[in-house]
């Protein structure tokens, strides 16, 4: 498979990762674009790895956890793009609240616990496979994984209070 290939094939699927990973569209292109130059500068280390895909991935967690030590990221208001499919007769503005709750949250976490949570969740990966991406063990995947939870249901309560 040439870079090409790999690129028009799997851009799409690592565009939305990324856009889950920060929250902003074009904060995901730009992450993308950075990855992919790499990825193409080192085509023929990521061509020889078992999975090309897994590989690239790797490389783009990675680059995200480190991209300019989270100084982007407190200045991204983190809002995802309108559902199409809410059904007549909900409340749109809640949804909306909703939704930009949801997301200050995951902005808030330590970007490796937010990544796993992305990583479980939206990519639906093993322990394993998250573990090998981010290159630890997989208790430190669950470790994480919990602790985020946790925050996260931390803030729900507070919310709900």
């Amino acid at each position: 498979m040439t870079y090409e290939e790999f690129a028009d094939s799997r851009l799409a699927a690592l565009l939305r990762y990324a856009v889950m990973l920060t929250g902003d569209p074009h904060q995901a292109e730009d992450l993308v674009q950075e990855t992919m130059v790499r990825v193409q500068l080192h085509w023929r280390r990521v061509a020889r790895a078992d999975s090309p895909e897994r590989y690239v991935r790797r490389m783009l967690t990675n680059q995200y956890i480190d991209w300019r030590r989270g100084s982007w990221m407190r200045r991204v208001l983190l809002r995802a793009e309108p559902d199409e499919s809410v059904p007549v007769g909900t409340d749109h503005a809640q949804s909306s609240v909703d939704r930009d709750e949801i997301w200050s949250w995951l902005a808030g976490l330590p970007r490796r616990q937010r990544a796993t949570l992305v990583l479980r969740y939206y990519e639906d990966l093993p322990d394993a496979e998250i573990a090998d991406i981010l290159g630890c063990a997989v208790g430190t995947v669950r470790s994480l994984i919990s602790r985020a939870l946790a925050t996260l249901r931390t803030e729900y309560v507070e919310v709900c209070s």
